[in-house]
């Protein structure tokens, strides 16, 4: 699963860094960047992320649909959410190299009523709860994030 959402973050950052007329092209800078993957599985992503062709005054392009665009920061939050994990007193995120702080800083500004604050290293964040009975929920609450 890591390995997918680390795709679908480099399709997003590629389609935002360049204008990409077809999956084929899309596909070679995947290549490039060290994702072997098919073109299926491709056309799939595309999917699920909301990205589709947009005609431009260049041509067609990639970019993240109009009806996926309200809810496309919360979906790229998710593919940068690796893991979530819990003990009996904190809860653990794990993210993408170097995504640590920009993760605690969306579940900050979440204000959920539980979490009293976060801690964010490179990859990972110490998510503080307001009471240890409340771990479980919190954990099930950024783990649905990850999903989306």
């Amino acid at each position: 699963m890591a390995r997918k959402k680390e795709r679908q973050f480099v399709i997003k950052q590629i389609i935002q860094e360049e204008d990409i007329a077809n999956q084929e092209i899309l596909l070679h800078r995947l290549h490039q960047r060290g994702f072997k993957t098919t073109q299926a599985t491709l056309s799939r992503d595309l999917h699920n992320m909301g990205i589709v062709r947009v005609p431009t005054a260049g041509g067609y392009r990639y970019a993240i649909s109009e009806e996926e665009g309200g809810h496309s920061f919360r979906k790229l939050i998710g593919m940068e959410i690796l893991g979530v994990y819990g003990n009996e007193s904190l809860v653990t995120v794990k993210t993408i190299t170097g995504r640590a702080k920009g993760v605690a800083l969306f579940i900050d500004q979440m204000k959920h009523k539980h979490i009293l604050g976060t801690v964010a290293g490179e990859n990972a964040i110490i998510v503080i709860p307001d009471s240890v009975k409340n771990i479980s929920g919190i954990r099930d609450d950024l783990e649905r994030i990850s999903y989306e």
